[in-house]
């Protein structure tokens, strides 16, 4: 003696709502389980430490000191992009104007 589908589906249904969870008799995914989870984001966000002040804080706070204060990692930077571009292997030149020329 079996008990009929209808029954068994009430019985979902009263039980989903009496523990406030979703009633899904298809098995369909909805993404429920993900959409449950505790975010992510707050943890993540936390995990690295605020900055608090930039190199260019740094400069702009002894500019009226007329102090000149060099940043290494920038000068580096730039020689390694001259040493690219007199080999030829620089990035290529922005284009300032559209070329209309093309044919359609």
């Amino acid at each position: 003696m079996s008990v009929p589908r209808a029954r068994l589906l009430d019985l979902m249904r009263a039980r989903c709502e009496l523990f406030s969870t979703t009633f899904n008799p298809e098995g369909v995914r909805t993404g429920n389980k993900i959409l449950r989870q505790k975010l992510k984001g707050p943890a993540l966000a936390s995990y690295y430490p605020r900055k608090v002040m930039t190199f260019r804080d740094f400069q702009k706070e002894f500019q009226p000191l007329e102090l000149e204060v060099e940043n290494e990692d920038e000068i580096d930077r730039l020689e390694h992009i001259a040493g690219l571009k007199s080999r030829g292997k620089g990035a290529p030149k922005k284009k300032r104007e559209k070329d209309t020329s093309k044919k359609r």
